[in-house]
């Protein structure tokens, strides 16, 4: 009996531990993908920034002799383009992301680039410039202390630079002044989640999901990458509360096979389960170094020098040939490839060349996987 309860507590034990790693594995479908309508819009701007220490745009630059006459011209002061010789200023373009649901008043930090012969941005100050979306309309309006993560100075041809200083930021340098909002619920009372890598078994299992969760049929994979959801008649006065639970449904993805590999850094990454057909792999490696000794051929201090009698430069060569002792091995049937360059690595086989023979089983047809080399 003792024995009974001991044996029935360790199978218990053992499918809470099996329980708790699928648990493990399934995550939110919100980590997964993002709501369709749920994006942000770029905002562009032109403007002035002051305030340098002599590294603005030149005299050459028109554009910003003329967008300072400009900007005196509101200020009821009226002074030729011409007549402008500062280095103290330079023309920018400024950039900024509107995010989902921005409301006026809010701010956002904005990039501010240089786009004349300007040495340097430290130490300015962005003047106020409207951010204009695609349509046109103004969105923010920005301004405020440029921050450079760098420097220049020169002086007498000599020139010390950090980083790279004609591009700046300002932190909450923009406030938006119109407000955006974005429409998820379609006419059809319908919002679509949208998966960042599209896959047909993901985007069903995130519907059987959905439909479990919700108790009702209200979800369906359209395609790979998309899944329509229908909004019940009850829950679209709430569809923040509808939404909060729809995106909190965990989901174990499915995972294509693939295999990627970096040979300027000699990386491999690939899935632990990704599997390999048997095959047999046999690697050699050939070394050939040539290397010069430059000598100097010095006479003798008892022999008069001459035109026939000088010093002279020797160059002596030689040619090394190193062959290693060829490595082989054969991958046994529904071996994976964690398991191939645990093999390879313990036969002492560097990464280049694990790449290398990675390549070859692919084009052997014996890796089923995906081959991305970066």
């Amino acid at each position: 009996m003792r024995m009974k309860k001991t044996i029935f507590l360790a199978l218990l034990s053992l499918a809470c531990f099996a329980s708790a790693s699928c648990h493990a594995q399934a995550i939110r479908i919100k980590d997964m993908g993002k709501i369709a309508g749920w994006r942000e819009n770029a905002l562009t701007g032109y403007g002035l920034v002051t305030g340098l220490a002599g590294t603005g745009d030149s005299g050459r630059s028109k554009s910003a002799r003329q967008s300072l006459a400009n900007m005196l011209s509101r200020f009821d002061i009226a002074v030729s383009a011409d007549d402008i010789q500062s280095r103290n200023v330079a023309t920018v373009m400024i950039t900024a992301s509107l995010p989902p649901f921005a409301r006026e008043g809010d701010q956002l930090d904005i990039s501010v680039s240089s786009v004349g012969d300007a040495r340097s941005l430290v130490g300015g100050t962005l003047m106020s410039a409207p951010l204009k979306g695609p349509d046109g309309r103004v969105y923010a309006l920005g301004q405020g202390a440029v921050t450079v993560g760098g420097y220049r100075y020169d002086m007498n041809g000599n020139v010390v630079q950090l980083n790279h200083p004609t591009v700046g930021a300002v932190p909450n340098g923009a406030t938006i002044e119109v407000g955006v909002t974005n429409k998820l619920l379609s006419d059809r009372n319908t919002i679509t989640f949208v998966l960042a890598e599209p896959d047909f078994t993901t985007a069903s299992r995130i519907a059987a999901a959905i439909n479990a969760q919700v108790g009702s049929e209200v979800a369906d994979a359209s395609d790979p990458a998309g899944v329509e959801i229908r909004v019940p008649e009850g829950r679209r006065k709430h569809l923040t509360d509808f939404l909060t639970t729809v995106e909190n449904v965990r989901v174990e993805p499915d995972r294509r096979a693939k295999v990627v590999i970096n040979e300027r850094t000699g990386t491999v990454v690939s899935g632990g389960d990704v599997r390999i057909s048997r095959v047999a792999i046999s690697q050699g490696d050939l070394k050939v170094s040539i290397v010069t000794d430059n000598a100097v051929s010095q006479p003798d201090l008892l022999v008069q020098p001459g035109e026939a009698i000088r010093t002279a430069t020797v160059a002596n060569s030689r040619v090394n040939v190193e062959q290693k002792r060829e490595t082989g091995y054969v991958a046994p049937n529904n071996a994976t490839v964690a398991d191939l360059v645990q093999a390879l690595t313990r036969i002492k086989t560097n990464t280049r060349d694990i790449i290398s023979i990675l390549r070859a089983v692919k084009a052997a047809g014996a890796l089923h996987a995906e081959l991305i080399v970066q």
